[in-house]
C-alpha cells in the first residue's frame, strides 16, 4: 500500500533540540535522544468514513514529532497501518450496500488526499492489515505454541497473564480495563475465556465475512492488536522510540499490543514512549464515527477553507488537551494565517534569528505548539509595528513556520 507524497521540509540554520515528551506509561515527561534514525509507529485509520478533525489533530501531533527530529538532523523511520478489515468497516459496508474492499480503498484514498493537503509528512511504510496477514499468522502460532495463547471455539485468544508487564501502559485497574474493553471492541463477557480481558488474536471464519488461510489456525482474520504488532516488529523492531495514537488507544489497543510484542520477544518495553493525543469534541461530545458528530477535513476543503488554516486551528491547542471544534476556532486560524502571510510578504523585516530558537524550544517541550504560535505572533506584531532592515527575515520566518509547524505561508 502506498502512502502520500511528501512536501519538502526546508533546512534551517543551526540544529534543533532533543524532544521532551509525555510518556503515558510512566506518567512523566522524558527526553528522547534516538540514534541517527528515530523510529515511530502511529496507528492509522479504519477506513469506513472520511478523515475528521479528530483524526487530523492526532496525525498533526505526530507530524510535529517528525519535524522536531528532522530539525535535529536525524532521519525518521515512520510506520503507519491501515486497519482495512475489521468489524466497523464490514458493518458500514453491509449497512450501505457497498463492497467492503471498495469502501476501504475509497476512504483510504480520501485520507491520503487530506494528509497531502494538510502537509502531513508520510510514513516510509504504510501497511494495510490485509497485506500484513502473512506476517501475522506465524506470530499467532508462536504465541499459541508458547502457551501465551489458547483456542476457544476455533478463535485464538491471547492470555494477558502471559506478560508480567501487562497493565503498565495504561496503568488502569482491572475494572476500568473491563469497562473499556467492552466499550472498545473487546468481549469481556464471553464464556470460556481464561481472563475477561484476553483479546482475540485470530477470529475463525464467520459466514458471509472475509477470511484468509491461517495455516494451522484455520481460515479466519486477525484481531486488531496483533495487526499493529506484526507491522511494527517487522519494520521497526522492539524498543522503538514512540508508539503513538489518540488517547482512546492507550487501552486496550496499545496495552494489548505491548503485551503481545513482549510475550513474543521476551523484551521490554515495546516502545520507549507511549504518546497519546487528546480528543476533539463537537457540540459538547467527543467526535466519533459512531455518534456521527463529525467535521470532515475534505468537507472543509470543498467549502474553500485553506488547509493551512485548518492546520493552524489544530496547532492552536496542545496535542494532549481535549478541546472543542467551533466556528470561532476556525475563524481565529483564518485570521492568524492572513496576518502571518501579510507580515512575511514585506521585502524586509525584523531579525528572525531569535524566533527560530523560540519555536524550536517550544516544540521540544512536549510539542507546545500554542507557545510556538505565540512566538510567531509576537514577531508578526513587532514586524507590523516597526520598520526592519533585515532582508532575510521574512524568508527565514516562512521557512521556520513551514519546517517546524508544517504551515506554508
Amino acid at each position: 500500500m502506498h502512502a502520500w507524497p511528501a512536501s519538502e521540509v526546508p533546512a534551517l540554520p543551526g540544529k534543533g533540540r532533543d524532544l521532551q515528551i509525555h510518556d503515558t506509561a510512566t506518567q512523566r515527561t522524558i527526553t528522547l535522544a534516538p540514534g541517527p534514525v528515530a523510529r515511530i509507529y502511529v496507528c492509522g485509520i479504519t477506513p469506513y468514513d472520511a478523515t475528521h478533525i479528530g483524526h487530523a489533530a492526532t496525525y498533526n501531533a505526530f507530524d510535529l514529532v517528525q519535524r522536531v527530529w528532522l530539525d535535529t538532523k536525524r532521519q525518521v523511520h515512520y510506520v503507519q497501518n491501515v486497519t482495512d478489515v475489521d468489524d466497523p468497516l464490514l458493518e458500514r459496508a453491509l449497512r450501505d450496500g457497498h463492497d467492503w474492499t471498495e469502501l476501504a480503498e475509497r476512504e483510504t484514498a480520501l485520507f491520503r488526499e487530506d494528509m497531502t493537503a494538510l502537509r502531513m509528512l508520510p510514513p516510509q511504510h504504510y501497511i494495510g492489515a490485509v497485506e500484513a496477514i502473512p506476517g501475522i499468522v506465524p506470530l499467532v502460532e508462536r504465541l499459541r505454541d508458547a502457551g501465551a495463547a489458547y483456542e476457544l471455539d476455533g478463535d485464538v485468544y491471547f492470555s494477558v497473564e502471559s506478560d508480567p508487564h501487562f497493565g503498565q501502559v495504561s496503568n488502569l485497574d482491572a475494572e476500568a480495563m473491563r469497562l473499556l474493553s467492552a466499550e472498545r471492541g473487546g468481549d469481556p463477557d464471553r464464556p470460556g475465556k481464561k481472563n475477561p480481558l484476553d483479546p482475540m488474536l485470530w477470529m475463525a471464519a464467520r459466514p458471509g465475512e472475509p477470511s484468509w488461510d491461517g495455516a494451522s489456525l484455520g481460515r479466519g482474520r486477525p484481531g486488531w492488536h496483533i495487526e499493529c504488532v506484526a507491522i511494527a516488529l517487522d519494520h521497526l523492531g522492539m524498543g522503538f522510540d514512540i508508539q503513538g495514537g489518540g488517547s482512546d488507544l492507550a487501552f486496550p489497543h496499545h496495552e494489548m499490543g505491548a503485551s503481545h510484542a513482549q510475550a513474543l520477544t521476551g523484551e521490554f518495553p515495546m516502545a520507549k514512549a507511549y504518546v497519546h493525543a487528546g480528543m476533539v469534541a463537537l457540540h459538547g461530545e467527543k467526535m466519533s464515527k459512531s455518534k456521527g458528530n463529525l467535521v470532515f477535513v475534505s468537507a472543509l476543503r470543498r467549502a474553500g477553507v485553506d488547509p493551512a488554516a485548518i492546520r493552524l486551528a489544530l496547532l492552536s491547542h496542545h496535542y494532549r488537551a481535549d478541546w472543542e471544534w467551533t466556528d470561532s476556532v476556525l475563524a481565529d486560524a483564518v485570521a492568524r494565517l492572513e496576518r502571518w502571510r501579510a507580515a512575511v510578504s514585506r521585502p524586509d523585516g525584523l531579525s528572525a534569528d531569535a524566533l527560530v530558537e523560540e519555536v524550536r524550544e517550544a516544540l521540544s517541550r512536549d510539542l507546545d505548539a500554542p507557545a510556538a504560535l505565540a512566538a510567531v505572533d509576537r514577531w508578526v506584531d513587532a514586524q507590523n509595528a516597526s520598520d526592519g532592515d533585515d532582508e532575510s527575515a521574512p524568508g527565514l520566518v516562512s521557512r521556520t513556520v513551514d519546517a517546524l509547524l508544517g504551515v506554508a505561508l
